[in-house]
């Protein structure tokens, strides 16, 4: 059965209630602390009447192998499904219905995360030339998350505008591997008075390579780079691969055998758990999926409690 919340302890008053958060899978950890400073304190004849001390664990251990997740500390599958793999992938594009007009917007950026190794391979600017050749000067740059300095960069110039592809202009940048859980902004800059050609996030279609990557938006929690002080939105795009697709195709072709052993290990743990809390009586579990990024679920589970 499940793992009970809030067990009824005897009532009685404590002046400090120690709450020690825990992982589900740290029954050695847990044994230290236990034989330390734990087991000094329920052997000490004062403080053992005034200080509660409990282990805070989520009841529920993550359903999800951790190679199937879209980081090691969320319980978020990793959703791939027929990765586009040994090509050239457009990342963006502007619908053939929807006609290109300048913004006043003179900076624009967009956010996005990498959830399996991508490399991009060039960079683009939309602008329609009208048949009368690019006239403007664009700067594009790739900025990693919490960094100030541009990993690449392309200029866009009427001398030097690139390769024009499917209502976009691209020119080719040093190529990096992108790792899994790599989180960047891409900033487009006008150098001239004029706003750039640019959609909001909802206007353009996004080629995500089979789940690849995903564009972060603002309004997800995650604010731009505090760089780009422009506008949140799309005023071009990049080309990128997938990396390593040999790779990632086993991995997907075994992913329901790592289920099945997967649920038979949290099996195990919730046994191992139930017969710990029973044997030490100090441990608290809480009604949430025991992952780092639901510590503060947890605290405040405890707090109730």
């Amino acid at each position: 059965g499940p793992l009970p919340f809030f067990p009824q302890w005897k009532l009685k008053h404590y002046d400090v209630i120690v709450g020690v958060l825990s992982a589900r899978h740290n029954h050695e950890l847990r044994s230290v602390i236990r034989n330390t400073w734990f087991k000094h304190l329920k052997q000490h004849p004062a403080l053992s009447q005034r200080v509660l001390v409990k282990f805070i664990i989520g009841a529920h251990g993550c359903a999800v192998p951790v190679e199937d997740r879209e980081d090691p500390y969320s319980c978020k599958l990793l959703n791939i499904s027929n990765p586009v793999l040994n090509q050239e992938i457009e990342a963006f594009g502007l619908p053939e219905d929807v006609p290109s007009a300048l913004s006043e917007d003179r900076i624009v950026s967009v956010n996005f995360r990498v959830l399996y190794p991508i490399v991009i391979t060039s960079l683009g600017v939309f602008y329609e030339a009208d048949g009368v050749g690019f006239q403007r000067n664009i700067t594009v740059k790739l900025y990693q998350a919490e960094h100030e300095e541009a990993l690449f960069s392309a200029r866009f110039s009427p001398p030097s505008c690139g390769v024009h592809v499917n209502r976009l202009w691209y020119k080719p940048v040093e190529q990096f591997i992108l790792p899994e859980s790599f989180e960047g902004t891409i900033v487009w800059e006008s150098q001239d008075l004029q706003g750039l050609v640019s959609r909001n996030l909802h206007k353009v279609t996004v080629n995500d390579g089979g789940g690849v990557l995903r564009i972060i938006t603002a309004g997800e929690g995650s604010l731009p780079h505090e760089l780009t002080e422009g506008v949140e939105g799309i005023a071009g795009g990049f080309i990128y691969t997938i990396q390593e697709g040999d790779a990632l195709l086993k991995s997907l072709h075994t992913r329901p055998e790592r289920f099945t052993s997967h649920i038979k290990n949290l099996e195990k743990e919730d046994d191992l758990l139930k017969e710990e809390s029973s044997t030490y009586d100090d441990i608290v579990f809480v009604d949430v999926i025991d992952t780092y990024r639901n510590v503060p679920a947890k605290l405040l589970n405890f707090y109730r409690w």
